[in-house]
């Protein structure tokens, strides 16, 4: 089955979440508000607009649950957002209070899986973990800071609702301990540590050749970790044993996540989503979720650059493109075909943010990207394409070895 292509604007998608029903999505379009699209057939259509931050909004998290939307912003604040009734009886998503005591850009947000805390990432050296104070009606935080030394740029919860994964511009991924006294109950020992109490490192690790760490995640079970660097580098982590490292020959992975306990997809400023396979004793390329391999249509983002199908941008007519883009606004050029101004992936620039859609027996069987394009994209994960990576995969030589 082929991917679902839905443009929802001409400009960046910054940020995706998906309401619990898959019925409507919640989007930052680099912008400083969130704009709400319901599904009306086969389109989406933008059916609410949030409108409490000052500055563009980094990040967005849909709790699966309880149906509260929270976003961050470069303006230093959060806003977790709840649908009630007006004074007309009507509907509307109403927002409350964080005090998340930064001074610089929060990044990264997302809802703890019990969601009754969730953890901003921030340009302050610092996470704000928060939870909800019933008697000021308003959340707060306390702050993880050390050792960070530099701005996070991502995080994600373990399973247990207590430890927490960031990664950070000081090249460095973590695992830190968010326990909360008044809200958590006593966690029980994980391959990661024992004793947890708030700010415990649990595990430092470095990116292989000193990039930033743009993304990190928790495997379904907690027992190993992702994360990517600005490196082109993905790495494995499994507590006890030594860090595994994929070194690749494209261009850097900002954004993944985990659809087994062996594989997980990664994209970023290649424009495709890469699946990785694997186990404690080594972890390898598989192939695409996008068949490089074929022209696409002109609909939408389904266009791409010509050459070689390894890594799409990589083989860009660069002076071509940047020349009609400046004097024509447009991404193709009269009279020389589109060869030499389009992708042949789906999305035709970064991803910025892949997530699980669907969910059965454990498994994530879809996942959505969205991406500079303005794109949003629903992929089927068991629909791998290794035509377009296999050349790929023939240069990576010893990435498989721990």
């Amino acid at each position: 089955m082929a991917p679902e292509i839905y443009n929802l604007a001409q400009s960046p998608v910054s940020s995706h979440a998906f309401s619990p029903d898959h019925s409507q999505v919640a989007v930052s379009l680099n912008t400083n508000d969130v704009q709400i699209f319901s599904k009306q057939g086969t389109e989406w259509v933008s059916t609410d607009t949030l409108s409490e931050h000052d500055k563009l909004i980094t990040s967005i998290d849909w709790a699966s649950s309880s149906n509260r939307i929270v976003t961050a912003s470069q303006d230093r604040n959060a806003y977790v957002w709840q649908q009630t009734a007006d004074a007309d009886g009507k509907i509307v998503w109403k927002p409350t209070l964080v005090l998340l005591r930064i001074n610089r850009a929060a990044t990264h947000v997302r809802w703890s899986p019990k969601e009754d805390k969730f953890a901003v990432a921030s340009g302050a050296r610092a996470i704000a973990v928060c939870s909800f104070d019933p008697e000021n009606n308003w959340w707060v935080s306390k702050l993880l800071k050390k050792p960070i030394r530099s701005t996070v740029l991502a995080i994600d919860w373990h399973p247990n609702n207590v430890l927490l994964a960031a990664g950070s511009a000081d090249m460095k991924a973590r695992v830190l301990s968010a326990y909360i006294k008044e809200v958590d109950e006593r966690p029980s020992p994980t391959i990661w540590g024992s004793k947890l109490p708030f700010n415990t490192i649990c595990g430092e690790f470095t990116s292989p050749s000193g990039g930033w760490v743009h993304t990190v995640g928790f495997s379904p079970s907690g027992d190993a970790l992702a994360f990517a660097s600005h490196d082109s580098s993905v790495s494995i982590v499994y507590p006890g044993s030594p860090v595994i490292n994929i070194k690749l020959p494209t261009l850097p992975f900002v954004t993944l996540t985990w659809t087994t306990e062996n594989s997980l997809v990664a994209a970023g400023h290649d424009c495709q989503p890469v699946v990785f396979s694997g186990a404690q004793d080594g972890w390898q390329v598989v192939g695409s979720l996008d068949d490089t391999s074929a022209a696409k249509s002109p609909v939408g983002s389904k266009s791409g650059y010509g050459g070689s199908p390894t890594v799409g941008r990589l083989n860009a007519g660069a002076f071509a493109t940047f020349r009609d883009a400046d004097s024509r606004g447009q991404s193709s050029i009269a009279g020389s075909g589109s060869g030499d101004t389009k992708l042949l992936t789906v999305h035709q620039n970064t991803i910025t943010s892949v997530r699980p859609y669907e969910i059965h027996g454990g498994q994530v069987t879809k996942v959505s990207t969205s991406g500079v394009d303005g794109n949003l994209v629903i992929w089927n994960t068991d629909e791998v394409m290794t035509s377009g990576i296999a050349s790929l995969t023939s240069r990576l030589g010893s990435s498989q070895i721990r």
